[in-house]
């Protein structure tokens, strides 16, 4: 009997690990193409163990899942995915989002439609597994974008970039964060959630308590060596905060060396309050951007993503007069 020229899907296993690294280290060495100095690539070897643990059952963490492409006795496509851990001011009994990963991929030579099969069976598997909402990752110039809208997906959240970060000397009125100044923080972040589920409801569902869960997690960040936090305004104002802070793996494929990449995710200033146009010029929140640049540069990070919504449009003119450009999407399916 011939082969069936369809790939079989099923769950990854250890037995599957050297033809699952091998399709993610293609697949690092593609998306570094797009971006060289942002997609570095790791040391075969930490892929391995890396990928290993994942695929071994005891050791692999909860709602994360490892879909293999199977065809003629070789591995021609991987699927990662798991149930996103939501932010303490999000509320998980409202949604819990289904996210694929970056790391989805085929073979050149895998017979046409193994992509889209690996998609579905990995929205199935994260719909069974509880997930509200599905989320794809991707570079913004990626192979699978158009794959994912044709099935329903849409940008939600852009991961801007820049590289060659300078170290250079505090804005005027950009001070380092004190406990005096997380009232004021808490206050705008209230603001900042208030756009985030105006600019898409069905994504960003705020927790009851998040301005005292928000609070905390603002004077527990205070007392880490890992991050900077900055304020802008006048003495005893705060008009915009920014915390410059270590990437999360999550958002860098295992690939990839996630060390020289720094992260701002609270990011909030007046100047982009209304999402369709800038005030003041943008001179408060380009400032807090210098700042977090400068504030990677000295702990010699040379480049930085800041997280966005897709239709925040003042704040994504001002990251890119501050020379950001999207490397990455969050794409949330309708």
């Amino acid at each position: 009997m011939a082969p069936s020229c369809y790939p079989s899907i099923r769950p990854a296993s250890p037995h599957d690990l050297p033809g699952t690294v091998a399709l993610l280290i293609e697949d690092a060495r593609q998306r570094r193409a797009l971006d060289p100095l942002l997609w570095r690539l790791a040391a075969d070897a930490r892929v391995d163990r890396a990928v290993g643990a994942a695929l071994d059952t005891s050791a692999a963490a909860a709602r994360e899942l490892w879909l293999v492409a199977a065809h003629s006795g070789r591995i021609v496509g991987v699927a990662h995915a798991m149930i996103v851990p939501v932010p303490p001011i999000y509320d998980a009994a409202a949604s819990l989002p289904g996210l694929l990963l970056d790391e989805c991929f085929t073979s050149a030579d895998a017979p046409s439609g193994t992509a889209e099969a690996l998609l579905v069976a990995a929205e199935a598997a994260l719909t069974t597994a509880g997930a509200s909402s599905l989320i794809a990752s991707c570079p913004a110039a990626g192979p699978l974008r158009p794959l994912y809208e044709r099935h329903g997906y849409e940008p939600v959240t852009l991961y801007l970039a820049k590289h060659g970060l300078r170290a250079d000397a505090l804005p005027p009125r950009v001070r380092p964060a004190s406990a005096a100044d997380v009232p004021g923080i808490v206050k705008l972040s209230a603001e900042h959630r208030k756009t985030l589920a105006a600019v898409n409801p069905r994504f960003w569902h705020i927790h009851p308590e998040a301005d005292s869960r928000f609070d905390a997690w603002m004077r527990r960040s205070l007392t880490f060596g890992d991050r900077d936090m900055l304020v802008a305004g006048a003495p005893g104002e705060v008009r915009g905060y920014v915390v410059a802070q270590p990437c999360s793996p999550l958002l860098v494929p295992i690939a990839h060396d996630v060390a020289g990449i720094g992260v701002v995710d609270d990011f909030y200033d007046a100047d982009f309050a209304n999402v369709a146009t800038v005030s003041n010029n943008g001179t408060s929140g380009e400032d807090l951007l210098a700042a977090a640049e400068s504030a990677f540069a000295r702990r010699g990070v040379g480049s930085a993503l800041v997280v966005c919504p897709a239709a925040w449009s003042s704040k994504i003119s001002l990251l890119q007069r501050r020379g950001f450009r999207t490397a990455k999407l969050w794409m949330l399916k309708r």
